[in-house]
């Protein structure tokens, strides 16, 4: 099925298979976006419709699953004797959900605070970001540290956060030949992103830094310590800091 255009909120709705609709608000990593992105997350899950099971936010839309069964069961107890498909019925709820979506409404945004080891085993490739933009290596930590990142979204591996805010002045391309293997907790740069690995895994981001923080908390519901629409403060700690800290995560 081809893609609907809602006009109201400059949003289309399109499907992903027989169980899911994606509603892109946009089409670059932007506050606004992500503002009607997270408006509309909440909604929803504050008033879920019969059928739904979640949604799950991206940099520009929202991906909204549903159990087409449960479609076909309502409509079915309802004596709704109309042929239409699960996906219309959903689609035509969302629709009229987004018609209300108060896109005024001021977001609320829990803080979290990372802590961060920066350089040396722990960051290989802070030096090559502080030569690639000119800088001291202290000078690199300090923007990096003294920033306040939104997380856009979570993927790409188990509770990985996508941060946007990054200052122009420590943007760094990905390595031209990605990692094998990057340990939990490394802290990297992308481009205009930064991010933290959260289980050990091939990737190709600059790494500055490594947290001791569990970001992937498979034993809690949910199991990602971030979630979209937080925002992330990093703060240096030293080398005896991470150790200690590292420490104590083991004896919990």
């Amino acid at each position: 099925m081809p893609e609907k255009l809602l006009k109201k909120t400059a949003c289309t709705l399109s499907p992903l298979g027989d169980s899911a609709i994606v509603i892109t608000f946009g089409n670059g990593m932007e506050y606004s976006v992500h503002k009607k992105i997270k408006l509309f997350k909440d909604l929803l899950e504050d008033e879920p419709f019969a059928g739904f099971i979640e949604c799950v936010p991206a940099y520009t839309n929202l991906t909204v699953f549903y159990d087409p069964l449960v479609i076909y069961k309502e409509r079915k107890q309802s004596n709704d004797t109309e042929t239409i498909s699960p996906y219309e019925v959903v689609r035509s709820i969302l629709e009229m959900k987004l018609q209300d979506l108060k896109e005024d409404r001021k977001l609320s945004h829990r803080t979290v605070s990372i802590p961060v080891c920066y350089g040396k085993e722990y960051g290989p490739d802070l030096e090559y970001v502080a030569r690639y933009n000119d800088l001291t290596t202290d000078e690199v930590i300090h923007i990096h540290s003294t920033g306040e990142y939104l997380v856009y979204m979570i993927g790409f591996a188990p509770g990985f956060p996508f941060l946007g805010g990054l200052s122009e002045k420590i943007a760094t391309p990905r390595r031209s030949s990605p990692r094998m293997t990057i340990p939990v907790g490394a802290v990297g740069i992308a481009g205009m992103q930064t991010g933290v690995y959260p289980i050990s895994t091939p990737g190709g981001w600059q790494l500055i830094g490594q947290t001791p923080t569990k970001m992937f908390l498979p034993n809690v519901n949910p199991p990602s310590l971030l979630q979209a629409g937080d925002i992330v403060k990093f703060h240096p700690i030293s080398d005896q800091e991470y150790k200690e800290m590292i420490l104590k995560e083991e004896i919990q």
